[in-house]
């Protein structure tokens, strides 16, 4: 009679799933003895139920297995760490070496924008680097032209809020406000001609300024016989 293919799932029943179990361990537990006989090797097998019974199995003892398990398992996670740094140092010097390729590219490229360098280059390489610096200087511009834009908006509204606080003092002083350069100049106001002189105050002024003239004395020093002067 040929045994059915068993499909690899929990088995529902709990009888069928405990028939299971013991058979099962039982074939392994003979499979594990035949194998340390036959193959002269150490063989050690723990299972737990799912009642939480321990089973346990060993060819020799089960203590001397399990150190003898651990110090294999710390031996080999020695060696997979070394192994790993020596990958991981290996990457390593594979990008630094990839990061000096990529500067050195970088510098000459610079050194070529700067205008150094350039008699090895050829002609579509110089047009390409006159393209690049034409398109820089224009970003530059772009740049600088916003920065100054954004400048005279500030400077703008300082004065706008400058003239606010101004005509808010002057309010309150009293005073009338300024006039803005935008606006139109008032009109100077006429000067009053000089009032009209009589002609009899202008008769008395003129003997005033005559007889002061005859009154003027002569402080200068003079050496030697007078002299007729004209007055």
């Amino acid at each position: 009679m040929v045994r059915g293919k068993v499909e690899m799932k929990r088995i529902e029943n709990s009888t069928s799933r405990q028939v299971t179990f013991s058979k099962r361990r039982n074939g392994l537990t003979k499979k594990a003895y035949e194998l340390s006989v036959l193959c002269d090797a150490e063989v050690a097998f723990i299972i737990f139920s799912h009642k939480g019974r321990l089973f346990e199995f060993a060819s020799s003892n089960m203590q001397k297995i399990i150190e003898r398990y651990r110090r294999r398992a710390r031996e080999t996670t020695t060696v997979d760490k070394s192994t790993e740094l020596e990958h991981y140092m290996e990457n390593l010097k594979n990008e630094t070496a990839n990061m000096a390729k990529k500067i050195e590219i970088l510098e000459i490229s610079k050194r070529k924008l700067m205008g150094q360098g350039l008699g090895s280059c050829s002609m579509d390489e110089l047009e390409d680097i006159d393209s690049q610096l034409q398109r820089t200087l224009k970003i530059i511009r772009a740049r600088k032209a916003q920065l100054f834009k954004e400048e005279i908006e500030n400077l703008k509204a300082k004065e706008r809020l400058l003239l606010q606080q101004n005509a808010s003092l002057r309010e309150k002083c009293g005073l009338r406000p300024m006039v803005s350069e935008s606006a139109p100049a008032p009109a100077p106001e006429p000067i009053p001609a000089p009032p009209s002189t009589p002609p009899a105050q202008s008769k008395e002024r003129g003997n005033c300024s005559k007889s002061t003239k005859s009154w003027e004395v002569e402080t200068e020093l003079f050496i030697g016989l007078p002299q007729t002067r004209c007055l």
